[in-house]
């Protein structure tokens, strides 16, 4: 069961203006103008980063950044960015680059196997801010003849980007913030309403979680969800189940080719569970999809790196932006509309009965079996007191 979360600065913010930014060539040329026209603080914090063309481009920004006076704080995943070479590290301190990595496996007094930082979010000046899906790495940009996964991104003005920079400070200093950024003006901005969710286990919040099971229990017509491992814990298939008994229509975005191999395997044993249940399957076939977000009633969109299953839930540091806004969520049900009509394949019973033999439903059986051991083994923490398994 979900304990409740001890956040107490989770409410909708109204002084904000948001846009929905596809991955690949647009995501990363919005990082770079924010890398560029930061003035005087930069925060910057992903999964993963990687030593190639990508990579390197996005290191010569932040070069370029802090050469200019900008204070900027580089916090990497210990595990998932672990190839990042010690000359790019050394180049981005030589510059005035703060770099730390976050919690590197094996130390500290309390171990976390699958407590690692999941989510990616860029914040300038207090004022300005990128949350996503995407790492820094060729794969999630478009390449001469290679285009990138599918993925998005949420770019922000506002008091939410004042609220994701007290975040950051906390994340980076292991404290909260002695008092807000100074001298952030919020005038003229906009009135979309957003706040930020986070999701972190080990600290016992689970925000973006409530979000989901608030957005099911409050549904009135449509809900549409991405998602790239999707594999539904009991609380979400009970929550699922629930609304698509209420009448909800509810449509499922997943990939057709997956960089995880056993997790597509596991997610097909939720198939025909989804389609008894009159639930929608679109299978994403142009690319691998990493996107991870969801809308509800053309009024509501939750966007960022959370994904679908129980390892995000209670495992992975996890961020996203929940925006309550029509003009916003019309935007994004045109997007995804678009893709599930050009880009998908759509999965019907008829459909799958005609693709699956007996031994298909074997293997994704053992493949799910797999896959529930490995979320056992990563939510065990080891401490100075002994061994414990999330609750």
């Amino acid at each position: 069961m979900l304990k409740k979360s001890t956040n107490k600065t989770n409410d909708y913010t109204g002084n904000n203006s948001v846009k929905l930014i596809s991955g690949g060539s647009p995501f990363f040329a919005e990082l770079e103008k924010l890398i560029d026209q930061s003035l005087k603080s930069l925060h910057f914090q992903f999964y993963i980063f990687d030593d190639d063309e990508t990579g390197t481009r996005v290191a010569e920004t932040l070069v370029r950044a802090a050469r200019r006076g900008v204070q900027i704080y580089v916090l990497l995943d210990g595990y998932a960015s672990r190839s990042l070479k010690d000359e790019t590290i050394l180049m981005l301190e030589d510059a005035g680059v703060h770099f730390r990595w976050f919690q590197p496996l094996f130390s500290g007094n309390n171990f976390f196997i699958g407590r690692r930082m999941h989510h990616k979010v860029v914040v300038a000046d207090a004022r300005h801010s990128l949350v996503s899906g995407v790492n820094i790495s060729n794969r999630y940009n478009d390449m001469p003849d290679e285009p990138a996964w599918l993925d998005w991104a949420a770019s922000a003005s506002g008091e939410v980007s004042l609220q994701l920079h007290n975040l950051c400070v906390q994340m980076w200093f292991k404290r909260p913030p002695l008092q807000s950024h100074p001298n952030v003006s919020m005038a003229g901005i906009g009135q979309c309403q957003i706040r930020v969710r986070v999701n972190d286990w080990a600290r016992n919040k689970n925000e973006i979680s409530r979000s989901y099971i608030e957005m099911f229990r409050n549904a009135q017509t449509n809900i549409t969800i991405m998602s790239s491992y999707f594999l539904p814990g009991r609380l979400f298939r009970k929550n699922l189940l629930l609304a698509a008994k209420r009448g909800i229509h509810i449509k499922i975005i997943l990939t057709k080719v997956s960089d995880i191999f056993i997790a597509k395997q596991a997610e097909k044993f939720f198939y025909p569970w989804l389609l008894k249940r009159n639930i929608e399957i679109y299978e994403y076939r142009k690319k691998v999809l990493h996107g991870k977000m969801a809308t509800c009633d053309g009024q509501w969109v939750t966007v960022g790196s959370y994904n679908f299953n129980d390892l995000s839930t209670y495992a992975s540091v996890e961020l996203n932006l929940d925006v309550k806004d029509a003009e916003f969520s019309q935007s994004t049900d045109d997007a995804l509309e678009r893709i599930m009509n050009e880009d998908c394949d759509k999965i019907t019973k008829e459909s799958l009965e005609q693709q699956t033999y007996w031994w298909h439903k074997f293997f994704y059986r053992v493949a799910y079996a797999l896959s529930r051991l490995m979320l056992v083994v990563f939510t065990f923490r080891f401490t100075h007191g002994g061994i414990r398994r999330y609750k």
